[in-house]
């Protein structure tokens, strides 16, 4: 299964500009934090740094999606890494004349995720275009193996550079992965009807009216429709308690918390991929019913979360997790690319963007001021428990029809 899809060439370059472009991200993301502290000594200031990498696809996700699906994407994304070079290099510059500020980390920051809000639609719109039906699952599965193989891997690259002092060079490393990034662009082929694009900036119609008209759609697309509020609500009560509240449960509770989470975040990641690979096995292809399963056993881990007073509890309620999310994800990403006509690819991954980092927002604000007020482990049976319910109401209701329910749209390849 896995050997036959990856003989198809434009799948491994895909893949390997995945893979460098993701570990650009990581080390990126871990320069602009650290370098934030260091600079400024304020743990505000760092979070101010942290929101402005979210930010920009709340500003310019949605029309990120419209260009995406009105140019020719693969012109679109070698400008973008292109343009990516001399932006984030120029902090190296700065910062080896002794000029560096917190505004110019702030000012780069924001400049480089808004120019990801037009590329990461783009490039997961691809996929489609170089796989059939049939492989779309393999590929997805590799594609989020190869990411999560990454961002588990990415800090350990790192280290190196945290010992000798030259985190700056986080920077001159990811300009590197730009242009290793173009080069595998480049040796991607695919044929692109851009005529039939709806030619969304070449017509009297604004971006504003595209996504207008793209909401429109999704109003009467039930499989979609529910795919997206399902996913705003399983991510709104899953962050806080999964980025923040794990954390500060470890601490409070067992010697070594900080060590313990890192401990239990790897056999995590090792389990995520563990189910990636497996998943291809299991289900060629995948159903809304699929996704509502993954994300219920997903709210199932976070549960047991609530209840764990051994360590042995949070190892089984890390593995339950590392079952349902990955399923719950692959699935979310075949469903949009089985259902959405190619010329909309673009912006429901920008849509499907925009409220993961809505929903991820929302979630830090409100539990993370509620923690001050509940405890921590009343708020994983609350969020967990919704996460069940929310999932189970939703199954109940389309189980039924998937049996007499239309075909997909093909992507109208």
């Amino acid at each position: 299964m896995y050997s036959s899809v990856l003989k198809n060439r434009m799948i491994l370059y895909y893949l390997a500009g995945a893979g460098i472009s993701q570990l650009g991200n990581v080390i990126t993301g871990l320069a602009f934090l650290f370098l934030s502290y260091e600079r400024t000594q304020s743990s505000i200031l760092t979070t101010v740094m942290a929101i402005t990498q979210a930010a920009p696809y709340l500003l310019f996700g949605l029309a990120g999606g419209v260009i995406a699906d009105s140019v020719n994407k693969k012109r679109l994304l070698l400008w973008i890494d292109i343009i990516r070079v001399p932006i984030i290099l120029s902090l190296v510059f700065i910062y080896q004349m002794n000029l560096l500020g917190f505004w110019h980390l702030i000012v780069v920051s924001f400049l480089i995720q808004s120019l990801g809000c037009f590329y990461n639609p783009a490039y997961r719109a691809v996929l489609p275009l170089i796989t059939s039906v049939e492989d779309r699952t393999v590929a997805n599965s590799l594609f989020d193996i190869v990411t999560r193989g990454v961002q588990m891997l990415g800090p350990i690259f790192s280290i190196g550079l945290i010992n000798s002092k030259q985190i700056i060079h986080f920077f001159t490393i990811d300009a590197l992965t730009y242009v290793v990034s173009i080069f595998f662009i480049l040796k991607l082929h695919w044929k692109e009807n851009n005529d039939a694009a709806d030619k969304l900036l070449n017509t009297t119609d604004s971006i504003f009216s595209s996504i207008i008209g793209f909401f429109i759609w999704v109003k009467g697309e039930n499989v979609v429709k529910t795919l997206l509020f399902v996913t705003f609500w399983i991510v709104f009560f899953h962050t806080w308690v999964w980025q923040v509240g794990l954390l500060l449960q470890l601490i409070e509770t067992q010697n070594n918390g900080e060590q313990l989470y890192s401990i239990l975040m790897g056999c995590y990641g090792a389990g995520v991929i563990t189910v990636n690979i497996l998943i291809p096995f299991l289900w060629k292809k995948l159903t809304l019913s699929t996704y509502l399963i993954g994300s219920i056993v997903w709210g199932v881990g976070i549960l047991v979360f609530g209840f764990a007073t051994h360590l042995s509890t949070y190892f089984i309620g890390i593995l339950i997790a590392a079952v349902g999310l990955p399923i719950s994800g692959l699935a979310r990403v075949y469903l949009i690319q089985t259902w959405t006509p190619i010329n909309r690819l673009g912006r429901a991954f920008s849509l499907n963007a925009v409220l993961l980092y809505g929903s991820n927002v929302l979630s830090l604000s409100l539990f993370g001021a509620l923690s001050s007020l509940v405890g921590i482990r009343y708020i994983f049976v609350f969020c967990g428990s919704m996460m069940v319910i929310g999932s189970l109401v939703y199954l109940f209701r389309v189980f039924p029809s998937e049996k007499t329910g239309r075909n997909s749209v093909e992507t109208f390849k």
